[in-house]
């Protein structure tokens, strides 16, 4: 039987297009993904991200557990911030992504993938050696919804009293909306300024609904899976069990620059090895020079020889093209680089290029490689 998020209900109201996703039975679409996409590129969109995993980690020593627990640097980390971060096993391989938020000394909550919450949770405890570090799943009393587009700020500000324009990147508060407790990010997965907004499972729905209601004046929308994928991968944001997992390190995949060598942590020997001895292979962001939309697992091709695959492929609604990402062997994973995408027996024509495709920075937005 598949899991609901406590929305679940309010999705079947939106007539949203339910499906499968990792053990989950989600909205993937309410209207269609372009719609859903471009509401989120130009007005604001509003996700249900009640899959996610929430893992509480307290104790004096927490800060040293997951030191060694993560690739990033927690010294990074005050209180009311966080950051993003690769798990590893000892090989360097990816347990999951995740984001670390540090509340104080002796207080974080790391938020993983909701198909790996159980793996994660079972690695924590298999690596703890400090009986004072408590660490405790909260994942099914935690709900998730996230909003985000150029007018999340206004929209989110009708409902709190905390100045928004005080929370930078990567910051965090502990606020309330309408009397509900919450915990307000300013992060999100889809290359848009917004927010992330943690509470109880048993005010989601309230908390949906006040959402929706704030944003009507400026065009907001439930999204959907579907648009979310289109999303972040304009963004070359990598999906875990697709871009990454633990057959691939951080290094191969473009996460380099969040492993901290100048700490220890778990698998550090072997991404150590790896960057001595030169990667085999490397990700690369492609966008396609003719019309056709690349999938997943569909091969990618030099000069007719197969040099690797596609992890994640798409149409992407705001340049108009196929884009995806892919290992293929180093030598090939040049900057400018054509290659070919083998779909249904025929090759099409693909151009490496320079990630992300979309970025928003404070102030502008822009797609980098639209002709």
């Amino acid at each position: 039987m598949l899991k609901k998020t406590p929305l679940y209900e309010e999705h079947l109201k939106l007539n949203a297009n339910m499906v499968e996703f990792g053990g989950w039975d989600m909205p993937v679409q309410y209207s269609n993904v372009i719609d859903e996409h471009t509401a989120t590129r130009t007005n604001a969109g509003l996700f249900d991200i009640c899959h996610m995993g929430e893992i509480e980690i307290t104790g004096p020593n927490s800060k040293e557990f997951i030191q060694k627990l993560i690739t990033n640097d927690v010294e990074k980390l005050v209180s009311g911030k966080a950051l993003y971060s690769t798990i590893c096993n000892f090989n360097g391989g990816i347990i999951d992504d995740c984001f670390v938020y540090r509340f104080n000394k002796d207080k974080f909550m790391i938020v993983v993938n909701a198909s790996n919450i159980e793996k994660d949770f079972n690695w924590m405890n298999k690596i703890k050696t400090d009986e004072e570090i408590e660490i405790k799943n909260s994942s099914d009393k935690t709900a998730k919804i996230d909003l985000q587009g150029p007018f999340s700020e206004k929209i989110l500000q009708k409902l709190t009293e905390f100045d928004l324009k005080n929370l930078n990147r990567f910051r965090f508060v502990e606020d309330k909306i309408n009397n509900i407790p919450v915990i307000i990010s300013r992060t999100g997965y889809t290359g848009e300024d917004g927010f992330e907004i943690y509470a109880g499972t048993e005010d989601a729905v309230k908390l949906w609904n006040l959402l929706l209601e704030a944003g009507k004046e400026h065009g907001i929308k439930p999204i959907g899976l579907g648009a979310r994928d289109t999303l972040r991968l304009e963004c070359c944001y990598s999906l875990y069990g697709n871009d990454i997992d633990e057959t691939t390190t951080p290094l191969e995949a473009g996460l380099g620059w969040q492993v901290s060598f100048n700490k220890n942590f778990i698998g550090k020997t072997a991404l150590e090895k790896k960057k001595q001895e030169g990667l085999k292979r490397k990700i690369i962001c492609f966008e396609m020079t003719e019309r056709c939309v690349p999938r997943h697992n569909h091969e990618i091709l030099k000069n007719g020889k197969k040099t690797g695959h596609v992890t994640s492929g798409t149409f992407s609604p705001t340049s108009k093209k196929g884009l995806g990402m892919g290992y293929v062997t180093t030598e090939n994973a040049m900057t400018g680089n054509e290659v070919e995408i083998k779909i249904r027996d025929r090759l099409y024509k693909a151009k490496i290029m320079k990630r992300p495709f979309y970025e928003f920075r404070q102030g502008e937005k822009k797609y980098i490689h639209k002709l």
